[in-house]
C-alpha cells in the first residue's frame, strides 16, 4: 500500500480488519522479535531434551508453559496482527497487555534460569555463561530488577508514562521505537512476575504477603488507566488518529475498544496471578505443618513439652490447708 506512517523496514495489510488477516502468517521486512523468541525455544528444548537424555528429570509440564509462551509472542509479533498494530491503538494495546501480562506468567513457570544452571556444560564453553548467571544472581543489579520499588512502577510507567507523556507519539512513528516499546512491555512484563511466582534460584525473594501487595497495588491503577482511556472524548494517541481508510476504522471506537481490553483482559491475568500465589502459599504452609507434626512426633515440641512438665510441677505440690 502507500505510505504506512512509520519509518523503516515495516509492512501494513492493505485489507480491512478482520480474524483471519489478524492470524495470516505475514511477517514483517525484519521480524526481530519472533527471530529472538524462536531462538529463546530452541535454546531451551535443547537444554530440556539434554536432561532427558542423561535420565535427569525435567518437567514436561514447565516445558510446555515456555514454549506455549514462546508461541504466543510469535503469533502477536509474527503474523498479521503486527500489521495491524503499527496504526490501530486497540491491536497494539492488545499485543502489549500480551506481552506484559499473559506471556511473562507462561515463560517465568517455565523455570528458564533453573534449566540453564542444570543443563549448561561446565566445561570450557558453558562456563561464561554459568558465571554470568551466577554474576547475575549475586550483584546488586539482578536484586535491584526484581525489588518492588524499582519493578512496580516500571510495570505502571509503561502504561501512564507511554501514554500520557507523548512518549507514544514520539516513538510509535519510527520502526526502532515501535519494537524498542514492545520489548520494554516484555520486559517489565518478566520483571513484575518473577519475584511474584518464579521458582528459579534468586538474590532475593518476597514473602507471600508482599507478593499481594504487589498484585492489589497493580490491579486498580490498571483497570482506571482502562476507564480513563474508555471516557476520553479526544485521541489520546494522535498517531492512531489517522488509521489507512481503506481500513474502515473509526479512531474513537478503536480507542475506545482499547481501553476495554486494558480493563478487561488486563485484570484477567492478575486474578489469576493472584489466585496461584494464595495456592502456592497454603500449599507451603501444609507442607511446613506436617514438617512441624513429623519432628514433633520423632523429637518432640520443646514449647509442648515444657508445659506439660509445668502442669505436672503443679500436679505434683502438696495442697496447703487452712
Amino acid at each position: 500500500m502507500g505510505d504506512p506512517g512509520v519509518e523503516g523496514p515495516v509492512w501494513l495489510p492493505s485489507l480491512p480488519p478482520s480474524l483471519g488477516e489478524y492470524l495470516a502468517p505475514n511477517l514483517q521486512p525484519v521480524p526481530l522479535i519472533p527471530v529472538l523468541t524462536l531462538i529463546a525455544a530452541l535454546f531451551y528444548l535443547a537444554g530440556a531434551i539434554s536432561l532427558w537424555r542423561q535420565g535427569r528429570h525435567w518437567s514436561p509440564v514447565r516445558t510446555a508453559s515456555f514454549l506455549f509462551g514462546c508461541l504466543a509472542i510469535i503469533v502477536i509479533m509474527g503474523a498479521g496482527i503486527e500489521g495491524y498494530g503499527l496504526r490501530m491503538f486497540s491491536i497494539f494495546m492488545f499485543q502489549q497487555l500480551t506481552l506484559m501480562m499473559a506471556v511473562p506468567p507462561l515463560l517465568v513457570i517455565g523455570s528458564p534460569g533453573t534449566l540453564l544452571l542444570r543443563a549448561t556444560p561446565h566445561g570450557r564453553l558453558g562456563r561464561p555463561v554459568l558465571k554470568a548467571a551466577l554474576w547475575g544472581l549475586r550483584s546488586r543489579w539482578g536484586r535491584l530488577a526484581i525489588h518492588p520499588a524499582f519493578m512496580v512502577p516500571l510495570f505502571l510507567l509503561s502504561f501512564y508514562g507511554v501514554y500520557f507523556s507523548g512518549l507514544a507519539d514520539l516513538l510509535l512513528p519510527n520502526w526502532y521505537g515501535h519494537v524498542g516499546l514492545e520489548l520494554l512491555f516484555l520486559a517489565a512484563g518478566i520483571l513484575f512476575t518473577v519475584p511474584l511466582i518464579s521458582a528459579d534460584p534468586l538474590p532475593s525473594r518476597q514473602t507471600h504477603f508482599g507478593r499481594m501487595l504487589d498484585i492489589f497495588a497493580e490491579m486498580p491503577l490498571h483497570a482506571f488507566f482502562g476507564v480513563v482511556i474508555m471516557m476520553a472524548t479526544a485521541p489520546m494517541v494522535k498517531f492512531f488518529a489517522s488509521p489507512p481508510e481503506s481500513w474502515n476504522v473509526d479512531p474513537m471506537q478503536d480507542q475506545g475498544l482499547a481501553g476495554g481490553l486494558a480493563w478487561s483482559y488486563g485484570e484477567l491475568p492478575g486474578v489469576l496471578l493472584l489466585m496461584f500465589i494464595l495456592v502456592r502459599w497454603q500449599r507451603e504452609e501444609a507442607r511446613g505443618w506436617v514438617k512441624a507434626d513429623r519432628t514433633a512426633a520423632v523429637a518432640g515440641d520443646p514449647d509442648l513439652d515444657a508445659y506439660n512438665e509445668y502442669l505436672r510441677q503443679l500436679a505434683a505440690r502438696p495442697v496447703r490447708r487452712r
